[in-house]
């Protein structure tokens, strides 16, 4: 995968980008929060560079353990350094790698973006592997009533596969290692673990085919997430995020856990065995031992048994509720929402610390590529300068985006004139990068007719656009009357001749909509709104449908056959339109300016959180395995319970209202990777997730308890509570700023929005002192002032 360019980590790291753990510490100011050192005083080392004359300024770089010096002649090296250490500034990656010609030219290849997607596309394989692995989820159902026999591959099949990525992942290891040399790699703590676990894939690839692919465990399928999460520096800094909010998350949990606990007790006590049978309902259902009273009243705390657990009691004395109104007020409205705002805080603060450890890796990337374009010009200057030209050159050959390097170039050339620009001169032409891309729209078209001038003119107005959601509105409307109209009615009594000479009205209406749009704005005009290319694929769609429907039932008339067929039948081809025409109604989000803020934070939400979606999908993926290890087949349908007896009420199978047996849930199982996915995503919503837990404890052990509740604080406390403070910062940064925009502002707030964005303001930039200091701890590159 391509290196991530958002959230980069807390800590400035050596090896970073190749699963370093090495961290390097600074005491200044912009390092305090993101355990960064430096055991080096950036006073000294400045003292220590200006002291030394400008004209002996040299250059010398490491290769395989050799220093060489490089003369002042050696142009095409410095040129070339240049464009890799400004591709790592946009990139957010370390700088820290061999810098010979060979190596640049090795790392230039590995991060380009078809090795990346090479790479990416191999971690994917691996991890979809086991949805074909035995057991097999390759069957339509996962219901035991209705599944068939999954088709399994022959032994040997997927393990040539997973050789082969196995073996690519080697290949990898070595690149990575190479390129940041043996001391640095000595220093990462991920790339010693990514040896470690391509070595336990590797012993267990080998056991697996000496059973013949017949052992009961695979090892390796706990260890493949580990690939996925060592490819990425964003997840690895996610993963720090969460290790950090720990501590504070646990002062919590152990509050709640004596919360639970005394509340436990007391509920004991009020509804200890009493003689009277009928009085023993609460005592028999939720408190006959402290295992069942735990359950009972952890599951409360997610409302998900509220009021049941309480029913038998209240119905004997209202003031019983008293005891679990308490209970919950505590625990879910107060310890918890506690929970979700300590989450939050540290999260931002994690956000902020991320994003000064970019903006640092990015401003020593161009430090780096000044120092090094520093050397081709004449050594007896006692000023650092560096030529436009070489710049330009360089420039030439940085693989970026057209648009910034398009704005970079432009703002190099300004100072073309004096042939030279100084550092801060260099710096200030590299801000563009900080700067997102804000899409202009093309001028309008130009008509010499009087006439069309006029006809433009009041086609381009914004009140077209209101008249055109309006009518769309119209058209929502009817199609919701006819259909609150014809609900009772079957397919064969449906008249649809109304509803189509009504969708046929309003699809022209859409076509003439789209036509002067295009007439007025231009071709290149229309669709440089996304808005325009969302609305003419539909009605295209929509126009096509149409046309199919005439040429199968030729026109509307009022004896139509609903019931005739051609290859869709009439109320199906008439159904696709009406979903269509409602989905079209969503055209309407960006002329509302709420409605458009709303919907762009969403938008960003796919861009920022790529990171915690991956490591969700690990923590998904470890938990659905260890599921299969413990619990596949543990809970088999009862002989008697036919697929004929569930549909017949009168069987003699009975069941506990409420179980997992009564309640049908059979599909929600172990037995393979896909429903085990499926069924941590249904303890995770937390509705009824107490059916699931109280039934594999009766079919296992009452162990089998801390697995859920386990998952239960992992993705519903853990990570929904993460997603909320992603949602919420996204959202409070768009609000702040949306207040004095108009609707199109909106539209320009989802072009600008970053994690950057974000929190720019609150960044103070690197010193130039402690740029110098960390370049002069380059373990590659050695620079003599």
């Amino acid at each position: 995968m391509e290196t991530d360019r958002l959230l980069t980590g807390a800590e400035v790291q050596h090896t970073g980008d190749y699963g370093s753990g090495a961290e390097v510490q600074h005491t200044g100011d912009y390092g305090s929060g993101a355990e960064v050192q430096h055991t080096g005083d950036y006073g000294s080392g400045s003292a220590r560079s200006r002291g030394d004359s400008r004209s002996s300024r040299r250059m010398s770089y490491s290769a395989g353990g050799d220093y060489c010096r490089l003369d002042g002649d050696d142009e095409s090296l410095y040129i070339q350094q240049a464009v890799v250490f400004i591709e790592d500034a946009i990139h957010y990656r370390s700088i820290n790698h061999r810098v010979d010609a060979r190596s640049l030219r090795l790392y230039r290849w590995y991060y380009s973006r078809i090795c990346q997607w090479i790479l990416g596309s191999i971690i994917a394989v691996v991890l979809l592997l086991v949805f074909v692995e035995r057991p097999s989820s390759l069957s339509i159902s996962s219901d035991p009533h209705h599944r068939s026999v999954p088709w399994e591959p022959p032994c040997g099949a997927t393990e040539i596969v997973e050789m082969l990525c196995l073996i690519i992942f080697c290949l990898d290891l070595a690149v990575k290692s190479y390129l940041i040399g043996w001391e640095e790699f000595r220093k990462s703590k991920w790339l010693i673990s990514y040896t470690v676990v391509i070595s336990v894939s590797l012993i267990d690839w080998v056991l697996s085919v000496s059973m013949e692919c017949d052992e009961k465990l695979r090892v390796r399928r706990l260890v493949r997430p580990f690939f996925l999460l060592q490819n990425s520096s964003l997840m690895k800094k996610t993963l720090k995020c969460i290790k950090r909010t720990l501590p504070e998350i646990a002062s919590v949990i152990l509050l709640l856990a004596l919360h639970l606990c005394l509340f436990t007790m007391i509920g004991m006590l009020l509804f200890a065995k009493n003689e009277d049978p009928k009085k023993n309902g609460e005592w028999q259902f939720h408190f006959r031992d402290m295992t069942t009273s735990l359950t009972s009243l952890l599951v409360l705390l997610t409302t998900a048994n509220n009021p049941d657990v309480m029913i038998p009691a209240y119905s004997l004395n209202r003031g019983y509720s008293i005891f679990f109104i308490t209970f919950s007020v505590i625990g879910t409205y107060c310890l918890m929402n506690l929970l979700t705002a300590i989450i939050y805080n540290q999260f931002r603060g994690y956000l902020l610390m991320s994003v000064k450890t970019s903006i640092i890796r990015r401003r020593l990337g161009i430090r780096a590529a000044f120092h090094v374009l520093c050397f081709h010009r004449a050594q007896a200057e006692a000023q650092e300068l560096v030529s436009v030209d070489a710049v330009l050159q360089v420039m030439s050959r940085v693989n970026m985006k057209s648009y910034y390097k398009s704005a970079i170039t432009v703002a190099a050339q300004q100072f073309a004139e004096q042939g030279t620009m100084d550092y801060q001169q260099f710096r200030r032409i590299f801000d563009e990068l900080d700067k997102d891309c804000i899409k202009e729209h093309p001028p309008l078209p130009q008509y010499t007719s009087v006439t069309l001038q006029k006809l433009q003119l009041v086609f381009s107005h914004y009140y077209i656009t209101v008249l055109g959601n309006l009518v769309a509105l119209a058209n929502v409307i009817c199609i919701c009357t006819i259909l609150v109209l014809n609900s009772e009615k079957s397919t064969a009594e449906r008249d649809n001749y109304i509803l189509e000479i009504i969708n046929l009205c309003f699809i022209l209406f859409y076509l003439f909509e789209m036509s002067v749009k295009i007439f007025a704005f231009g071709w290149r005009g229309y669709l440089s709104y996304r808005s325009n290319i969302f609305d003419g694929f539909l009605t295209v769609l929509l126009l096509i449908l149409q046309i199919a429907i005439f040429i199968t039932y030729r026109l509307p008339y009022s004896q139509w056959d609903p019931s005739s067929h051609g290859v869709m039948s009439l109320w199906e081809m008439v159904r696709l339109v009406n979903m269509l025409i409602v989905f079209r109604f969503l055209r309407i989000i960006p002329d509302i300016k709420l409605m458009a803020l709303v919907a762009s934070t969403l938008l960003d939400l796919v861009k920022n959180l790529r990171a915690f979606a991956g490591v969700l999908v690990v923590v998904y993926y470890v938990f659905a395995v260890f599921g299969i290890w413990l619990f596949e087949g543990a809970i088999k349908p009862p002989p008697e319970m036919s697929e004929l007896s569930m549909g017949n009420t009168t069987s003699n199978f009975s069941t506990v209202c409420g179980t997992y047996e009564q309640l049908g849930y059979w599909p929600n199982n172990f037995d393979d990777f896909a429903a085990a996915v499926i069924l941590l995503y249904d303890v995770m919503i937390v509705n009824n997730w107490q059916a699931f837990m109280e039934a594999y404890s009766r079919y296992t052990s009452e162990w089998s308890k801390v697995y859920f509740v386990c998952w239960w604080l992992t993705s519903s406390v853990m990570w929904v509570n993460l997603f909320v403070a992603l949602i919420l910062e996204n959202f409070i940064y768009k609000w702040d700023r949306s207040h004095s925009c108009t609707v199109t502002d909106v539209e320009k707030i989802r072009y600008e929005t970053s994690v950057q964005f974000m929190f720019k303001e609150q960044i103070q930039e690197p010193t130039e002192e402690e740029l110098v200091c960390q370049l002069h701890k380059h373990p590659h590159l050695h620079l003599d002032w």
